[in-house]
């Protein structure tokens, strides 16, 4: 247990100083272009924000696609302002495309943050077949034995949902229910339910 926290802790602080090195190149690049004062700390901010949301959506386990592509920009930037401070370019003379690239990119950001925050993935709905009956007109089913179309729940989301569940198990001696699931995943309510009766 002692050597896990020990690796838990060195990522950790790795991970920590590749942020604050990340987020003063940003900063100097954003300032060095032009955008002085809260405005080039605003910068660094706003990369590491889309890169959180980005990072959420591929954790999510749905529509990966979106959040690669602005996983992939976010980082582009941030890799880009490590790379230009690097001494490769000259803060003291910013090229023009540099300014303008700085300057489009809270509008970058905000459509990227805005897009992975509030488009909820559709879940592809599974038709459920109804046997008709032998005899007679068909019967009108009543609103509780009315079949619902079924989310399709992707397989990686179900084993990441599983390690949840055990480790909630673990930790409280009761299974998990589909409420405590939901907010885990932050999920659809009946995306959890589906990927509850998988568990």
């Amino acid at each position: 247990m002692r050597a896990h926290l020990a690796r838990v802790d060195a990522v950790l602080v790795q991970a920590v100083i590749a942020a604050a090195l990340s987020f003063a190149h940003l900063h100097d690049l954003a300032s060095a272009a032009g955008q002085d004062g809260w405005k080039a700390w605003a910068y660094p901010v706003s990369v590491d924000l889309l890169l959180v949301a980005a990072w959420r959506r591929l954790r999510s386990g749905v529509s990966k696609a979106a959040g690669w592509c602005w996983f992939v920009i976010a980082l582009a930037a941030s890799l880009g302002a490590n790379v230009a401070t690097a001494g490769l370019l000259d803060l003291a003379d910013v090229p023009a495309w540099l300014r303008i690239l700085v300057a489009g990119w809270p509008a970058v950001a905000f459509l990227g943050g805005t897009l992975l925050a509030h488009t909820a993935p559709a879940a592809e709905p599974v038709p459920v077949a109804v046997e008709p009956e032998t005899a007679g007109p068909p019967a009108e089913l009543e609103p509780e034995q009315r079949q619902l179309p079924v989310p399709h729940v992707p397989a990686a989301l179900v084993t990441h949902a599983r390690k949840l569940a055990d480790e909630h198990h673990a930790r409280t001696g009761s299974p998990i229910d589909p409420d405590t699931l939901r907010a885990r995943l932050g999920v659809p309510a009946p995306l959890a339910d589906a990927i509850a009766a998988r568990l």
